[in-house]
């Protein structure tokens, strides 16, 4: 009998080969840097082919049904999935990150292109287009306010697409009820929603039915916003931070990162625009186009603008951890004082500057959580009080012939989300410290004698 650990099918001979490659690829590629020669763009499409095919082939052996009982082989490829996937992310120029996570998309597309029927790749092809054009127009809104070189936006905007793999990953591993078994301790997948009524139900005793409802969809929102926005802060800050000159350019980057983020949910969801699609397009005996359009449109809208809105102010507090010094220095010369921080700095006994840093990234995080949990708890509101009210007047049980039938219950978060959103993101691109350039972060600074020590 084959012992479980080795029945995973892989070639031990081929893996050799592929890492002797990549060796090789490496060592040939720092030869020719050394001569003034650029060959690191084939080092960059051979390494992003490898992580790719990597990832699929193990993802695939996970998922096999043969392999749910060996919870050790499959918690060991969890591990190799992290080391590729972060592998993704190594500290090079821009223009070979920029190939890899290129290359890297472009094989994933290729082969999630390759399997189904011919309607399957059908409805994934429009559904692909579809998504790209609002996506690319909602670049080209934000990128008006500070120009990038292109390169910059293309990294985001992938590092954005592959930001969605651990949350896909995830849902798989949940759907298909696959446990994991890390040394002696024993993982089980859950659903957010049922981690967040298990958490009600044993905590929170004596409450309503629907407020234990609305209580329980709330926590799982906020879960699922947590490992977005993580997800998103992680990648934005393994592949810009060397990039960054300008709390506006951490700013309107992590916009970018989350157009990436959105445009790869609304492909990769069998209910978002593959399911427009079917519903409106393929379906029907004659196509609705109309109908189509404008669920299209009213995602596009909704759901990107809660992305961007989200990430949008992670990524300006974010900034502010980055410009730290500097930005602390133009606020103690304007005789401001942040009461928090000083608060802190005398408590600890810390140097300003650190405490500051992580103050202004778990504010981000904190923000982006709260924002995007709240959106999609407000639109699914309607849907979990009795009656399904869908306008003011159902709410609140108005005479058939008040106005207030006329008001859409989501309404509130649309005018909230989009034109708040807008007004706030405008406001933060247009303050002068956010404009100011401020060069390259360095980890060792060095200030004037008698200056505040930050």
């Amino acid at each position: 009998m084959i012992p479980f650990f080795l029945s995973i099918d892989f070639s031990l001979n081929k893996s050799i080969a592929v890492f002797l490659a990549v060796f090789l690829l490496a060592v040939f590629d720092l030869s020719q840097r050394l001569q003034g020669k650029k060959s690191q763009y084939l080092f960059a499409c051979i390494l992003g082919t490898v992580l790719s095919l990597g990832l699929i082939r193990i993802t695939q052996n996970l998922l096999d049904p043969s392999f749910r009982e060996n919870t050790h082989v499959i918690a060991l490829g969890i591990l190799f999935l992290v080391i590729l996937w972060k592998a993704l992310f190594s500290p090079w120029d821009v223009l070979t990150k920029t190939t890899v996570l290129g290359t890297f998309v472009f094989w994933i597309a290729l082969f999630t292109f390759s399997y189904g029927t011919s309607e399957e790749r059908t409805v994934r092809l429009l559904a692909m287009i579809s998504a790209l054009i609002p996506a690319m127009v909602w670049c080209f809104l934000f990128l008006e306010y500070h120009r990038e070189r292109f390169a910059v936006v293309l990294l985001m905007f992938f590092s954005g697409m592959v930001a969605t793999v651990p949350i896909l990953f995830y849902d798989a591993l949940v759907r298909r009820g696959i446990e994991l078994q890390f040394f002696l301790f024993r993982i089980v997948p859950e659903s957010f929603n049922r981690s967040a009524e298990q958490f009600v139900s044993g905590q929170l005793m004596g409450i309503g039915n629907l407020h234990s409802t609305l209580l329980t969809v709330f926590l799982s929102f906020l879960i699922v916003g947590l490992i977005e926005e993580v997800s998103k802060y992680w990648v934005l800050r393994r592949s810009g931070q060397a990039i960054f000159t300008s709390i506006d350019d951490v700013l309107q980057l992590s916009i970018i990162v989350a157009i990436g983020f959105s445009f790869a949910e609304n492909i990769t969801n069998p209910g978002y625009f593959m399911g427009f699609v079917r519903e409106y397009l393929i379906t029907p005996d004659r196509p609705d186009v109309f109908g189509f359009l404008s669920n299209v449109v009213g995602r596009s809208i909704m759901t990107s603008m809660v992305h961007i809105v989200s990430t949008g102010v992670m990524g300006y507090f974010f900034g502010l951890a980055i410009f730290a010094g500097p930005y602390l220095e133009g606020e103690y010369k304007k005789g401001r004082i942040h009461k928090i921080l000083e608060w802190l700095h005398s408590l600890f006994r810390l140097r300003r500057k650190p405490i500051f840093r992580t103050q202004m990234v778990c504010t981000g995080l904190l923000l982006a959580i709260l924002l995007h949990g709240l959106f999609n708890f407000l639109v699914t509101f309607p849907d979990l009080i009795p009656g399904h009210p869908r306008t003011i007047g159902d709410l609140f049980h108005a005479p058939p012939t008040s106005f207030l039938h006329v008001i859409a219950l989501l309404l509130f978060p649309a005018l909230f989300y989009v034109v708040g959103g807008f007004w706030l993101l405008t406001g933060l691109f247009l303050r002068k410290e956010n404009m100011q350039e401020r060069g390259h972060p360095v980890r060792k600074e060095v200030y004037a004698q008698g200056a505040v020590a930050v």
